[in-house]
């Protein structure tokens, strides 16, 4: 959970800051976006080839440093001095994330094979919504009363704090068996790519990351805009919304275990769209509820994906972690730039419309994985 979280603080800090960073750099709501968009790309190149290299290393081998590493981009990101060079880091931060995200979902899976990888799983992405709050929340109050520049600073400490905690508390794995030969990692690899119903849950985690951050990367545009006006501190403040995540989630995890992985799927994606109608009332308690009922069902589509993943796998679970964080970042970096065309066509009834049918390609996906 430490890990999760002290990670995802970095992942999405620039959501609540968008209109701001658009004002400042006099830039449109796609170039802004690729704040986002940046990192999550670079997640998904990097993450397979971390999965295949993690597959001879170990696994907190590979974590603990990429905590550390990943503290230098984010305190490099306060010295921007354009746009394109926020851009930059935003990219170079990217590149460390799979080694701590892939490979601690490698561990979960391996390290709770047959006493409740479920509600492992799901205390794991409980960790990340914390920190995923956390990343908005931290940045759009420091922005609003300081200096947008020293947010990253701040966050630079949290993952340096990260570091040392995981290293300090996490067991080393004891089930991990190392490849004999990279032939035999590479073999694997390829072999996850023949396995249909593992691409239909890298498809299934693709959709949902998408419909995701395209929910929360333009309802801030949404609500900065007439009649609600938030300011920078107010649109971090919408992400306490992912506090409801928090709680539900890992009760959701053993519900999982009990009741199986398409029932609890099918009622995540039900709370969504229920949340997701929600958000295009005027009321702006009313898309508040929205969002966080959308946000929970989503969290627990998560922590069901990857939960999947790991049965589906069956063995080099670190290179089909890689893997299926590829297709889950390479949805969500879609989702950052592809609503930018429906928000201009339709503005916000015209996202919903696109995140609501993205939900259920989910189920679909799901669905294809247990067959």
């Amino acid at each position: 959970m430490l890990a999760g979280t002290t990670t995802f603080v970095d992942v999405y800090t620039t959501q609540a800051l968008l209109p701001f960073l658009k004002g400042i750099y006099h830039a449109s709501e796609l170039e802004v976006s690729l704040t986002v968009s940046a990192t999550i790309l670079a997640v998904a190149i990097a993450a397979p080839f971390v999965g295949l290299f993690a597959e001879g290393i170990g696994r907190k081998r590979i974590i603990v440093p990429a905590l550390f590493g990943l503290s230098i981009p984010t305190f490099l990101a306060a010295t921007s001095g354009s746009l394109h060079a926020l851009i930059f880091w935003r990219f170079l931060q990217g590149l460390f994330i799979p080694g701590i995200i892939a490979v601690t979902m490698a561990y979960i899976n391996e390290e709770w094979a047959g006493r409740g990888v479920g509600a492992a799983m799901a205390a794991y992405v409980a960790g990340t919504v914390f920190g995923g709050f956390l990343g908005r929340l931290i940045p759009g109050i420091i922005t609003t009363h300081w200096n947008w520049r020293t947010a990253f600073v701040v966050l630079g400490m949290l993952n340096l704090l990260g570091g040392f905690g995981v290293w300090r508390w996490l067991p080393p794995a004891e089930k991990f068996v190392a490849s004999s030969h990279v032939r035999e990692s590479v073999g694997h690899f390829f072999g996850h790519l023949r396995n249909t119903r593992l691409l239909a849950t890298f498809g299934m985690g693709s959709s949902l990351l998408f419909a995701l951050v395209a929910e929360f990367t333009y309802v801030n545009f949404h609500l900065a805009a007439a009649p609600y006006h938030l300011n920078t501190a107010e649109l971090g403040s919408i992400f306490f919304v992912y506090l409801l995540g928090l709680v539900i989630t890992p009760v959701a995890g053993r519900y999982l275990d009990r009741v199986g992985f398409l029932k609890t799927a099918t009622l995540a994606a039900c709370l969504s769209s229920i949340g997701l109608g929600l958000t295009l009332l005027s009321s702006l308690p009313g898309i508040i509820i929205g969002l966080a009922l959308f946000s929970s069902g989503k969290f627990v589509l998560q922590a069901t994906a990857t939960s999947q993943m790991g049965r589906v796998a069956g063995r080099a679970r670190s290179a089909a972690a890689g893997l299926y964080l590829t297709f889950y970042y390479a949805g969500g970096s879609l989702g950052a730039v592809v609503p930018a065309f429906f928000w201009k066509w339709g503005g916000w009834p015209a996202c919903v419309a696109l995140v609501f049918t993205v939900t259920w390609i989910t189920i679909l996906f799901a669905r294809a994985s247990t067959e």
